[in-house]
């Protein structure tokens, strides 16, 4: 029991001198809170301000099961299977499309003015983002380049390899898509860069991309029956005019109609013109409902709020980024007087 006691006042005595040594030392810690408060404040003042886009849209993906059930069954009568109307392209799923390395790469290979030059979207980025510039001499950031009107499958593996790699960063780091409440089809993309301008139409054209995409997955298979049916109508009406040229023909040349034997072609063809009349009559009706299940099914992302200028700005707090360095000052001397204190102790 005394030497617990003796222990704990030791270690209370070894405290107390700790604390004494660290009070007179207090305009060290002074000097490294300045130091390293200016350097948080000196950050905070060079550091390039990110430029934030942000875009609102709804969401309506086409028709219901009720809609779609007239044209399955005008399919199934041409020997087709349109499958369910369900997409996997609805709801949450949209995110993930416009994070798609398809779409985002579509988007850094597209071109635009900026400064009144033309760009790559993914050469500016890396002209001007500092990438390129602070690259070493032999990576392939610094030597390789994407030209104007040069298409993707042209590219070669390094600009393969530079595009995925700013795929991902962009994924990671600078586009954020988000649902803000899951009971509405409503979705926010925020796309930030250093540059206003580039935000803005990165912005727009991530959303057109993806319009484009989801409209021509979503109307893919009604689209396919739509051409089908379109051809066999074509086929129908070719087969009822060339019926009706050639009731015609019989005709003009049978001029003796007293003869049974003669009326036989003229009775042919008046019966192929009934029967592709109302083949045709009933194939048109068809196409018209087709055509009409096809606009329902067409999406629609209806832009809220566009990446209007101006973009919201940001830039770290200069007093905030003071207060953390001096922070980081006090914490880093606290320790190194903790350490050194201990190792004196114990020799």
């Amino acid at each position: 029991m005394t030497q617990n006691t003796s222990l704990q006042n030791n270690n209370d005595f070894t405290i107390k001198q700790f604390i004494v040594k660290t009070k007179n030392l207090w305009w060290v810690f002074l000097i490294v809170g300045f130091f390293f408060g200016t350097i948080g404040v000196l950050y905070a003042f060079f550091k390039k301000p990110i430029y934030q886009s942000t875009l609102t849209f709804a969401l309506d993906d086409g028709g219901s099961e009720t809609d779609m059930s007239t044209a399955r069954s005008i399919a199934s009568q041409l020997g087709l299977n349109i499958g369910s109307s369900a997409t996997v392209f609805s709801d949450d799923n949209i995110i993930q499309i416009l994070l798609s390395r398809r779409i985002i790469e579509k988007v850094l290979t597209s071109e635009e003015f900026f400064n009144n030059r033309k760009y790559k979207l993914i050469e500016f980025y890396l002209d001007k983002s500092g990438i390129r510039e602070s690259a070493p001499e032999d990576s392939k950031f610094k030597n390789v380049h994407f030209n104007l009107n040069q298409d993707k499958s042209q590219y070669n593996y390094d600009q393969d390899s530079i595009l995925y790699e700013t795929y991902t960063d962009f994924t990671k780091n600078f586009i954020d898509v988000s649902r803000p409440d899951k009971k509405l089809n409503l979705f926010q993309v925020q796309v930030s860069s250093f540059d206003e301008k580039f935000s803005k139409v990165f912005t727009d054209l991530l959303v057109a991309e993806t319009d484009s995409f989801y409209r021509e997955i979503c109307t893919k298979k009604s689209k396919e029956t739509l051409e089908i049916l379109e051809e066999r109508v074509n086929g129908m009406k070719g087969n009822l005019h060339s019926s009706i040229s050639a009731k015609a023909t019989s005709t003009d040349a049978n001029l003796n109609p007293a003869f049974s034997e003669t009326t036989v072609p003229l009775q042919k063809e008046q019966v192929n013109i009934e029967v592709y009349g109302e083949s045709y009559a009933e194939m048109f009706k068809n196409l018209e409902v087709a055509w009409f299940q096809y606009l329902k099914k067409i999406p629609l992302m209806q832009i809220i709020d566009h990446a209007d200028y101006p973009m919201e700005r940001i830039k770290p707090s200069k007093l905030l980024c003071g207060l953390i360095g001096a922070f980081i000052g006090f914490f880093l001397l606290m320790s190194t007087l903790l350490v050194r204190f201990i190792f004196r102790k114990e020799s």
